[in-house]
This record gives C-alpha cells, structure tokens and sequence, in this order.
C-alpha cells in the first residue's frame, strides 16, 4: 500500500511539472510494477495492457461519437441552438446567458465533448453576450461551466470511459445522465436568474425577438431534435446498441453538413478526420496508460487495503460514497476527468461493489463531481478552452464567473444523493 501511494505522490508531481498525463502515468505504472516485481514482468504487462485497451470492442464509440461532433461543428447546429435558446429565455434579464445554457446543453446532447462544447459556444455566444453589454465574468463564466454538461449529457465520452473500466452498460450509462443533466442546466438558469437580480448591472439589457422570429428559431431546430431522437432514442429502445446509434449519428451529422455546404473539398474532409483522430488518439492514450498505472496499484494490494479500511471505519453508503466524491473534487484541481475516472474506478471498485452501491448512480455522481476540475484551477480545462478561443478574456474574470456555477453543481450532486432516482429512474425502466 504504502509502494502505490508514494506512486500517486510521484504522478501528482509529474502533472504538476505539465508533462502529459498519458505519459506520466506509463512512466510511474511501468517502474512501480518493475520495482514491484520485475523488468521482463513490466515489460509483459505494459504491452498487454495497452494492447488490450486499444482493440477492445467497446471503445470503438469514442472515434465515431467524436467524428459526429466534428460533423455537428461543420453543421453550424450550435448556432441554430443558440438562437432557439434566445428565443425561449432570451427575453428575460440574463436571457442571453440562459440561452447560452440551453444551447450548450443541447449541442452537448449530439457532440460528447465538453471542450467541443466551450470551444464553439465560445464563437458563438461571446459576440452577442457582449453587444448587449454582459460583463465578461458573466458571459465567459456561462460558456465555461455550460460546456462541463458535455460529459454529463449523452452521448459522453467520460461515461464510456468509466463503464469500461466498471464494467457497466454504456446504454444505461448514456440514459442515465438525461436527467441529471436537465436538472442541470435548470440549476445553471437558475444561478444567472439569482445572479442578475442582486448585480442587475451584470446583464443590462435582454434580447428582444417578435414571435416570427421565434418560431423561425425554434423551427431550425429541426436537425437537432432529429439527431437527438435517433442516437438516444434509438439506445433506450433498444433498436440500436451504442456504437450503432453513434454510427447512424455520425452518418447524419455528415449529411446535415453535406447539405448545408460545409463539406465541399478533400480539405474540408481532411480536418474534420484530422481532428477526429486527433482526439480520439489522445483519449486512447490516457485510457491505455492509466491502465498501466492501475495494474502497478492493483497488484501493491491498495484497492483491498482500501477495502479494509473502509470497513474497519465503519463508512457506508452514502459516507463512503461522499468520501470519494472529495477526493474526485481535489484531484480535479490536479487531473482532467479521464485521468481521475480511470484512477479512482479501479481503486476504489472492489470496495463499491462489497457495499452494494449501484454504480450507474455512482458514475452519475463522480462524473458532476469531476466536472467542477473542468472549471476550478489549477488545470481548468474549460477556463483555458474559453480563453483561447476568445484571447482578450483575462482568467481572473472567467474564474470569478465559474464561482457561482459551481456551487450550483454541488448542489445537483447533493440532490442526486438525496434522490438517487434521478439518476436511476430512467435506467430502472430499461432494465
């Protein structure tokens, strides 16, 4: 035990000198497992584990769920989200930031990716937030926390991630977090509505739209909903099993983004699969090496040490499960989120699964739990992801802004503790 925490000091410390995290965690798993046992041991064991992750079966829906945002961004469906949020709430004082919620939850519904989801509502939302005279704190504050809801509503690559290594249902995985995430982005309206009340200078003034306009809005939305009600409508129903949904949303995307003109020239084509593989290459090698590193914890014994421990303190349920989900809070401070689930799922598995806890719900939990590490330094993927894609933002205002979102996350993951059904409703009608 003692061997595997000295490993977790050392990774810590590599990630804070910013070498990559895929790197690190191959680096500290291949020497612990040396030092543990030996070097033709480490040398077998890295090469079958990266081996295994690459061609395993279920990851084949992270590269297509990732080509299919990139399809939706060529689409140009975050803009007509945009303007459909505008004119459902845009009315309001904050109705543009509102909007701007809705709109990224929506485009989180067919993208999979929260820093897609910042990134391009970004582009989007900055311009009109700042012409109607919203402060930055606000608007990049907004576009910041509102692209965290891509991993917790599906499709998610966080969430395929975690089944793996949990060994869930990815379809109940992608049907639990509907919920959840609506009640998110309810908390996130919520939070700018309190916001603009007591700082009513914050958002000024309200975007104004005759009903034409708003029923021309709502009517783009068209594509959307049709992407929408194929990829999850067709995994609860059960037509389609994950990959097959995420490939006929990727073949949509791609004819939305045929028909609309965006994919005219093989250098259209050549970027959109450059970036697909692009990131798809990165989430394959923090999965693979992590897995390194957790084979080097399993065999120190930790995860049963763990075990143990938890039962002599006596920590149950909800105790235990509130436990990790701090220490899910501080390494976020530290990690991003793949890197946090594939180290704490196996660590703390054994001792998850002998406290009968329904690890659907838990999944739900960590994965609001390691978002608020999408927004909170030092790493704050998110805030950085804002910043580059506006470059005259300054951090200290896109960190004030983040503030009051976050603790409108804790206080979704406090009710999904309080009320597991939330998470839980919707998979316990498919099972």
């Amino acid at each position: 035990m003692t061997t595997a925490l000295i490993g977790f000091a050392i990774l810590i410390a590599l990630s804070l000198t910013g070498i990559p995290l895929a790197f690190a965690t191959l680096l500290v798993g291949f020497v612990g497992f040396w030092f543990v046992r030996d070097w033709d041991s480490a040398v077998a064991m890295s090469g079958q584990q990266i081996a295994e992750m690459i061609t395993n079966p279920n990851l084949v829906v992270v590269p297509i769920f990732v080509l299919m945002g990139e399809f939706i961004r060529r689409g140009r469906i975050a803009d007509e989200l945009y303007e459909f949020g505008n004119a459902v709430v845009g009315w309001l004082r904050g109705g543009v930031a509102m909007s701007t919620v809705l709109a990224c939850g929506a485009f989180s519904a067919v993208c999979g990716s929260s820093i897609a989801t910042a990134a391009t509502m970004t582009k989007v939302a900055m311009p009109p937030m700042r012409s109607y005279g919203y402060r930055d704190s606000l608007s990049a504050g907004t576009i910041a926390a509102g692209g965290t809801l891509g991993i917790l509503i599906p499709p998610s690559i966080p969430m395929v991630i975690y089944c793996i290594f949990a060994r869930e249902d990815i379809g109940l995985m992608f049907i639990a977090g509907i919920v959840p995430g609506a009640l998110m982005m309810l908390a996130f309206i919520i939070t700018i509505s309190i916001w603009v009340r007591f700082d009513p200078k914050i958002a000024p003034s309200s975007s104004s739209m005759d009903w034409a306009q708003r029923t021309a809005a709502i009517k783009k939305t068209w594509a959307f909903v049709a992407l929408f009600s194929v990829v999850l409508g067709g995994i609860y129903l059960g037509v389609f099993t994950p990959t097959e949904a995420a490939s006929v949303g990727a073949i949509g995307a791609w004819l939305f983004a045929v028909a609309r003109g965006t994919m005219r020239t093989l250098r259209d084509y050549l970027e959109v699969m450059g970036g697909a593989v692009g990131i798809s290459a990165s989430i394959f090698a923090i999965a693979s090496c992590a897995l390194v590193f957790t084979q080097f914890v399993t065999i120190t014994g930790l995860p049963y040490a763990l075990l143990d421990l938890v039962t002599s303190w006596g920590l149950h349920d909800v105790i235990l499960v509130l436990a990790i989900g701090a220490l899910c809070i501080l390494l976020g401070m530290v990690f991003e989120v793949l890197g946090i689930l594939v180290l704490i799922v196996p660590m703390f598995l054994p001792t998850l699964e002998a406290q009968g806890i329904d690890l659907i719900w838990f999944g739900v939990l960590v994965i609001i739990l390691v978002e608020l590490g999408l927004i909170t330094p030092p790493v704050g993927v998110n805030v950085f992801t804002v910043k580059a894609a506006q470059p005259d933002l300054k951090l200290t205002h896109i960190f004030i802004g983040v503030g009051p979102f976050a603790i409108a996350m804790l206080v979704t993951a406090a009710l999904i503790v309080a009320f597991p059904q939330i998470a839980t409703g919707l998979p316990n009608l498919m099972r």
